[in-house]
Parts: structure tokens; sequence; C-alpha cells
């Protein structure tokens, strides 16, 4: 890997088609306009369409040439997210890059339309359940990638199996980690399945690092959160953060670099918080592999979406 790969780096992109949930805000939108520039077919899965338009015209004014699709997707609704798996299917017949973005970020404990804890539902079940509905496209696809966005938050996650959904006790930090654990674990276990199938699609993880934006600012309205953590934010954004664009890079890398390699936690590479893409250790959970299993078996469940092909 290049010390200092960047925007620059990314390869053409020219007739690929990428799907990004949550792209109309964050790292979504920054990835929108990153691989849009290269060429790129983007379909912006977003949740809000409102939003979602005022950000393709956003992409649009800066990349006239963008060829982006905006389809709908919620992921706190499973109906939602097989009715946009159909409509996908229904359009295109490849599936280059499944770029599993959407999150929501230390919120007080609600719940989805399926009644799952709100952050393991839309950041880890419901891009479980789009990717295997996903899963014949992608495999038929050559040299497809499934990404899934992470955190740094997963260095210190844990899979709480005897209270997955938070009903015993709920904090909102331990549910984030949870979720953003369960995306590294899930990328880890895919990438394992599809190579043991056979498949040349690859899955792999990373995190942003200290990139401040609109997740902490939702995390800040919807908690009430304590004046410390704001103060916290206020001081170590400014002094150890780094601008989106620095931030997006591990993403980017990890789902385009020729080089990138499935089953791969990638992170910014100074004290894993700014700084250019590296190869990471995120968590003893990955190299579990009872532990990832078991994980699998109850997303299977939950969702019931069962990756029969993989």
């Amino acid at each position: 890997m290049s010390n200092k790969w960047t925007q620059n780096d990314i390869p053409d992109l020219t007739g690929k088609v990428v799907i990004i949930t949550g792209a109309n805000s964050g790292l979504g939108l920054e990835s929108t306009k990153a691989l849009a520039a290269k060429g790129a077919t983007v379909v912006m899965a977003c949740r809000n369409l409102p939003k979602a338009e005022a950000a393709k015209a956003e992409v649009l004014q800066q990349v006239p040439s963008a060829k982006l699709d905006l389809m709908e997707l919620d992921n706190a609704s499973l109906a939602s997210v097989r009715a946009f798996a159909e409509a996908f299917k229904a359009k295109y017949d490849r599936l280059d890059i499944l770029l599993n973005n959407a999150g929501v970020m230390a919120i007080p404990r609600t719940e989805t339309e399926d009644g799952f804890e709100m952050q393991l539902g839309v950041n880890h079940l419901a891009h479980f359940a789009l990717t295997g509905l996903l899963l014949d496209v992608l495999t038929t696809t050559p040299g497809a990638r499934v990404h899934s966005v992470s955190s740094s938050a997963a260095f210190g996650g844990g899979i709480h199996f005897d209270d997955l959904m938070g009903e015993k006790a709920y904090s909102r930090w331990t549910a984030y980690g949870q979720s953003k654990l369960a995306n590294a674990v899930f990328a880890t276990e895919l990438n394992q399945r599809l190579k043991m199938a056979g498949h040349d699609t690859i899955a792999n993880s990373s995190h942003p690092g200290l990139v401040m934006g609109n997740l902490q600012t939702n995390s800040l309205q919807q908690s009430g959160a304590p004046l410390s953590e704001r103060i916290l934010y206020g001081l170590m954004g400014p002094l150890i953060g780094q601008d989106i664009s620095m931030g997006v890079l591990p993403q980017l890398y990890a789902a385009t670099a020729p080089e990138a390699k499935g089953g791969v936690f990638y992170g910014p590479k100074t004290f894993r918080v700014r700084g250019y893409p590296a190869e990471q250790h995120c968590n003893d959970a990955l190299d579990d592999a009872a532990l990832r299993k078991r994980f699998w078996e109850v997303s299977e469940e939950l969702t019931g979406v069962r990756y029969l092909s993989s």
C-alpha cells in the first residue's frame, strides 16, 4: 500500500455500478462524489428522499458528468430493504461495489420497524440482509466488493449475545460499539465464506478515525448528551480530528484499490485517529471463528435472510 494513498489513486470506474447506503450525507456523500468522479454509476440508497435530492444536486454541481440513481432505502425497515433489493435487481444486472455506509450513533434506545434495537438494526442487520439479498448479483459480477463502514468504537466493542437488543440494560455507547463491531465481524466472516465458496468477490471493513460530522451532531441532539461529552467533542475535533476528505479514504481504498484485501480492517494510520489508510487490528472477535459463526447464524435468524449461495 502507498504510504499516502488519496482519491487521485482511485482507478477508473467507468461501467461499474456502485450502491452506497446513506449516500446523502457525511462519508456516504463524500464517497458518492469520489466514485462518481471516477466514472461509476452510483446508486444513492437513502431514507430521506428530499435530503437525498438536495445531495444529488450538490454532487452534480461538483461533478457534472456524474451518473446517479436515487433509490429509497430505510435501514430501519426490513420490508424497505427487501423492496430496494428487488427494485435494484429489476434495473441492474451487475453490482461492482456495495458500500454499506448508513448508520446511527449513540442514540437513546428505540426500536426499528421490526423490533430490533435501532443501532444494531440500522448499522448491522439491515446491511446483513441487504448484502444477502444482493449476493447473487455480486457474485456474478467479476471482482465485486462488499465494504462495511465500521468505527473506532469497534476496538473496544463486544457482541452481547445475552442481551443483543439492550432490553435488560442499555447504554447508547455500548450499543453503538456492538453495532460497529458487528460490521467488522460480518465483513470478516462474509469474506471467509465467499472465499470458501470459490467466489472472487471480497469483503472488508474500515473506520474513518475521528471525523466531526453529522453522526456526532445527531447523537448530541437526540440523546441530550451531558455537557462533558459536548466539551470533549469541542476539544478533540479541532485538536486531533481530520476533515472528511481524509476520513473517507479508508473506505474508498478498501472498496476500490486493486491491492486492497478481503477480510482486512482499514483505518487512518496515525494513532488510528488520522492520516492515510493502513491495515489495522480491530478486535480479537474478528479472529474468533466460533463467535463469527454464532453471530452469523443469529443475524440470519433475526433477518430471515439466509446466504444459501455463499
